[in-house]
């Protein structure tokens, strides 16, 4: 029992991320009909808002340390960041040490503006082509961006701590009344499931509760309707792309403390997302939350030893093959609608 849940846990933050990005496709693609191949692009310039504002916190001076001298007794000079000289060691510090929470803030106003560029500048125009030219100038446009934060940071990843106040981990095997040190799930892990689930239920409101969310849902379901209507929906859907890109952001934001940064990242998560977007069904938001956690707990459990002796590199593939299983069994995923994708 503890193994099984340990391996739950174990998948609910990939599994956040996974239902994250997939969140933010599947508005994409339930409000403009665009599949967006950059959409992982989207998910790693997020999580280098982060490193940007950790490396601009820490932007240092050299000031004479008096306390501290070399061999010779001559004073040392020591580098001391400038956010601490301006408002003291302790709170300064406290600023750089949550420098990722705080990114948040940080990438949000980045993240709607990259979004709104990217929908004015390229993708209105792919509105009406064929699905495969969707995919082959949002494809090369995430190779751009990704190539553009190799030139800019390097390809090496770049670790980004989370706040000392989150370091070490949970014991939850004492909490459930089991042995100690049974159950350990790290605290940032948490953290970065609950900021997940807030951020989901956050977009469900708004499309469900207010009257902007009401209006788009009514535009994915007939647009040219709400067009004779007076409604300005594209502009609406505009909005709504910002909205997606901000979400990838946010997602890559957080993500940074589990696994640090790097130039091929948002690829990574780019294909997996899309067969989370497939086996919760094109255009179902709800489909693509559920998917993406219930794929990332299947991959958590194929990770573990046991599973891999008996089917070696399983870890690799499990995604796949249960995407095959759903999509033989049911074509239009999970909870796919009729006629999304069906010409």
């Amino acid at each position: 029992m503890d193994a099984i849940l340990l391996q739950i846990l174990n998948g609910l933050d990939k599994g956040s991320a996974y239902a994250l990005i997939a969140l933010g496709l599947t508005l994409i693609f339930g409000t403009l009909g665009v599949v967006n191949f950059a959409h992982g692009a989207l998910f790693m310039i997020g999580a280098f808002c982060a490193v940007t504002l950790s490396k601009i916190l820490t932007i240092s001076k050299e000031v004479v340390d008096p306390t501290k001298t070399d061999f010779l007794g001559n004073p040392l000079k020591v580098k001391v960041p400038y956010i601490e000289s301006w408002f003291g060691e302790s709170f300064g510090g406290a600023i750089i040490d949550w420098s990722v929470p705080l990114a948040i803030l940080f990438a949000i106003p980045i993240m709607l503006f990259v979004g709104y560029a990217m929908e004015r500048g390229l993708i209105k125009h792919f509105y009406k082509r064929p699905h495969a030219d969707q995919i082959l100038v949002t494809f090369g446009l995430a190779i751009v961006l990704q190539e553009v934060v190799k030139y800019f940071y390097g390809a090496n990843p770049i670790p980004t701590p989370a706040p000392e106040a989150f370091k070490g981990s949970f014991d939850f095997g004492a909490m459930l009344g089991f042995e100690a040190n049974a159950i350990i799930y790290p605290y940032w892990r948490m953290v970065y499931f609950l900021f997940a689930g807030v951020i989901i239920a956050g977009v469900f409101a708004f499309l469900q509760f207010t009257t902007f969310g009401m209006v788009v849902r009514a535009g994915m379901a007939d647009r040219e309707t709400v067009g004779l209507l007076g409604i300005n929906i594209d502009r609406r859907f505009t909005i709504m792309f910002g909205l997606a890109a901000a979400v990838a952001g946010l997602a890559g934001v957080m993500y940074t403390p589990i696994n640090s940064p790097n130039y091929h990242m948002g690829m990574d998560f780019l294909v997996l997302s899309f067969v989370v977007v497939v086996v919760g069904g094109m255009g179902s938001l709800p489909g693509a939350v559920a998917a993406g956690f219930l794929l990332g707990i299947l991959e958590a459990f194929a990770s573990m030893n046991w599973i891999k002796d008996i089917i070696p590199g399983i870890d690799q593939i499990i995604i796949y093959l249960v995407a095959i299983v759903i999509l033989l069994t049911r074509p239009r995923g999970l909870m796919g609608r009729k006629g999304v994708m069906e010409d």
